[in-house]
């Protein structure tokens, strides 16, 4: 009996010591998967923030290569960028999407914005800040920033998303335990947490795990910190069920103790030593499964695990995939281009030629605009299919925008065949949302390994080539060549010149004369732009106009042409007007009337003696909107004068919408006159015309007398060329005033 009491109470002592190690182990285990996975789901949680990041910075830099967006914040267009804004807000569900220009100006921001806020956040970006927490009055953003450059600084493009209780709670769903997650100025944290270190404290009569995070910031002067914390309590009271059954276990298991406890204990620590493996591989990115091998609580706990697994591995998945895929096709996007060039590099062509082919939608703008985004979306949507049905089992992908790329190799036909078949598939007549559209698209195309053997100078290079199809008429394909990258060097080399020369005052206005026949003097002096390089010298016009057209800088150097001659103007006798050509993209931009009413205010110049020419291409695209603009100038009292008539897109039907005061005759028609009998016909018909509309005419390119006679002869009432005299500097001009002045006292 004795013994048996002994063996009873070294059995009792046993069970006793077991229950103790059971619960320290317990407490231990809880500890140590409670930290476990509070730094697995920090790693969640930075792994998702720095995925929505590069997101939202993929799409930044998209819109700011955009070259029409780059356009619109060139010339200050706030409807266009608006729409922009407000388009992929909505396609992309984004809380903000706005652009801050570099005198801190805010366009497309949602809500009040403190001028406090914006002049920190431009001092922000000025500095380089390009995503983090940004904090705009009372509320946090995850925030991006791209910079719009065309090439110099005009803004930046800022996406965000709010970071709010919703977002949070979003995240807190992405890990198996509810970490708490909280947003904290780095100064705000409680006294003993360190960063990156997981801490143990008391709160709320609890015991708490607390780990804290430093967050980017958008501004260096606030730091943020990602504060996670979890109950060890908490934890830990799911395991009291399991201790009281060990405990009635032990009580009841006394007479085989020692056998009953082994067992009990082996069967116990098993599944925690294997959850705790898993949990471990998990950590590390490795998702695997644990075995489900009993139906009570480590069983369900096992299945939980499991499924937590595949749920955290499932949204990788989308993430990752969203991250690497256009959302609107389906197709792979520049960073999967990316790095499908880099393998198709390091594993070669075979002995085949493989080029990348960058497709550009020509005039795609236009259907955005006339049909709506959803047409366009869907005509985008039909060409995705269009191109992956041509490329089969080639590498399609959409790089943003209207661009596409495809990376194809040569086979039984030539890349040059392929591209004209390409061409050819992607202009066949469409039906999209009851509209029948025939997309038209150019192509550039650089070799791998000829051109370029990274994706960067690759992309590039069919970059170059694209744009040379498309300056070449569009709805064809050019091949990379050598030459169009040194092209666009001096292109943009010229544009960085340009800017300076605006700024710096390179610029500077010739003046020609237009003769009157009738009156035999001078009526009028054509403003002719120059500009004079401090290395290179004069600068053609020919060479830089077209460029500055192309970047929009024409809208500010064509406001100081109207201005400078105004100002010449101003001193010459009141009978001499002043002639100023207005460039087609001057003409459209916003404010045209306004600039001539402030130069005409401030010169003191009177209306009628301003003279503007225009071409007769601004009557291509949008008639309606050209003549009631022309109306409008017309209203100021200024002249308007239609210059290069007859170089072909001469229509009598806006002869007749718009009475224009004078017609210029293009110098192709007097440089005939004294070989052509039809030339002579033509100018007849031009300057007859004319005078039944009540219009002067004038001859362009006029240099010898026998044109001069036969236009005078054929009715022309002014000349202009070098027969009478080359363009003049200001002070040269004064000289002919006066010297004319004294010859009308004459005749008088």
């Amino acid at each position: 009996m004795r013994l048996a009491l002994i063996y009873a109470a070294l059995f009792a002592c046993a069970a006793a010591l077991i229950l103790f190690a059971a619960k320290s182990g317990i407490n231990a285990y809880a500890e140590r998967r409670a930290a476990d996975e509070m730094h697995a789901g920090a790693l969640v949680f930075d792994r998702v923030a720095t995925m929505r990041y590069d997101h939202l910075a993929d799409a930044g830099r998209v819109l700011s290569a955009d070259f029409g967006f780059r356009a619109a914040a060139a010339t200050g267009d706030l409807p266009t960028l608006n729409s922009a804004l407000d388009s992929l807000r909505t396609r992309m569900h984004l809380d903000q999407a706005f652009f801050v220009g570099v005198d801190g100006e805010v366009t497309g921001f949602q809500g009040p914005l403190d001028r406090a806020d914006a002049d920190r956040l431009l001092a922000a970006l000025d500095k380089g800040a390009d995503r983090g927490v940004l904090r705009i009055g009372g509320t946090r953003f995850n925030a991006t920033a791209a910079p719009v450059d065309a090439p110099v600084r005009l803004g930046w493009v800022v996406f965000a998303n709010a970071l709010d209780q919703r977002e949070l709670q979003a995240l807190t769903r992405l890990t198996p335990i509810n970490l708490q997650p909280r947003i904290l100025p780095l100064s705000s944290l409680p006294p003993g947490i360190g960063r990156g270190v997981v801490t143990e404290r008391q709160a709320n009569g609890e015991r708490m795990l607390f780990q804290a995070f430093p967050l980017a910031t958008m501004r260096s002067n606030e730091p943020q910190a990602l504060l996670l914390g979890y109950s060890l309590t908490h934890a830990v009271d799911g395991y009291r069920p399991m201790l009281w059954l060990l405990l009635i276990c032990g009580i009841v298991g006394v007479a085989a103790a020692a056998a009953g406890s082994w067992l009990v204990a082996r069967a116990i620590t098993r599944p925690i030593a294997a959850l705790d493996v898993a949990a471990r591989r998990v950590a590390r990115g490795d998702y695997v499964h644990v075995a489900v091998d009993t139906r009570d609580e480590l069983g369900t706990l096992a299945s939980s695990f499991n499924r937590m697994v595949d749920e955290i591995g499932e949204r990788e998945r989308t993430i990752t995939h969203m991250a690497l895929h256009d959302g609107l096709t389906g197709l792979p996007n520049r960073i999967l281009l990316r790095e499908h060039l880099v393998t198709a590099a390091q594993r070669g062509t075979g002995g085949r030629r493989q080029a990348l082919f960058c497709i550009d939608l020509d005039h795609f703008k236009a259907i955005n605009e006339t049909l709506g985004h959803p047409t366009g979306d869907a005509l985008l949507c039909e060409i995705a299919t269009r191109l992956t049905a041509f490329a089969g089992e080639a590498f399609v992908a959409r790089l943003g925008g209207d661009e596409f790329a495809l990376v194809l190799s040569e086979g039984p036909r030539s890349l040059d065949a392929i591209a004209r078949a390409l061409i050819a598939a992607v202009s066949r007549p469409a039906m999209v949302n009851g509209h029948r559209i025939t997309p038209c698209t150019s192509v550039g195309i650089a070799i791998l390994g000829v051109d370029g053997d990274d994706p960067v100078t690759l992309a590039k290079n069919a970059d170059l080539a694209l744009y040379r199809a498309k300056q070449d008429g569009r709805g064809n394909h050019r091949f990379f060549e050598p030459a169009m990258d040194a092209e666009a060097q001096r292109r943009r080399q010229m544009e960085i010149d340009l800017h300076a020369a605006l700024k710096e005052g390179q610029f500077s206005l010739m003046f020609q004369p237009l003769f009157n026949l009738k009156e035999g003097r001078v009526s009028a002096f054509e403003a002719l732009l120059r500009w004079h390089h401090p290395e290179r010298g004069m600068v053609s016009p020919g060479d830089f106009v077209p460029l500055a057209e192309d970047t929009g800088l024409i809208v500010p150097i064509g406001e100081w042409v109207v201005r400078e001659a105004c100002r010449v103007a101003r001193g010459w006798p009141d009978h001499v007007r002043v002639a100023v050509n207005v460039s087609p993209v001057q003409f459209r931009s916003t404010g045209l009337a306004e600039i001539i009413l402030q130069a005409l205010g401030e010169t003191g110049l009177p209306p009628h003696r301003l003279e503007l020419e225009i071409t007769e291409s601004l009557f291509i695209d949008n008639p309606e909107t050209t003549l009631a603009s022309l109306h409008s100038l017309r209203a100021l009292g200024v002249r308007v004068a239609l210059d290069d008539f007859g170089t072909g897109y001469s229509s009598l039907s806006y002869l007749r919408a718009f009475p224009f005061d004078k017609i210029k005759i293009d110098r192709s028609f007097i440089i005939g006159l004294l070989n052509s009998r039809g030339a002579t016909a033509i100018i007849r018909s031009i300057t007859t015309l004319a005078e039944a509309l009540g219009m002067e005419t004038t001859a362009e390119g006029v240099e010898n007398a026998g044109q001069l006679d036969i236009l005078r002869e054929q009715g022309c009432s002014h000349i202009q060329g070098f027969y009478f005299s080359r363009p003049l500097p200001e002070s040269e001009v004064v000289r002919l005033l006066s010297a004319q002045m004294p010859d009308e006292s004459a005749a008088a």
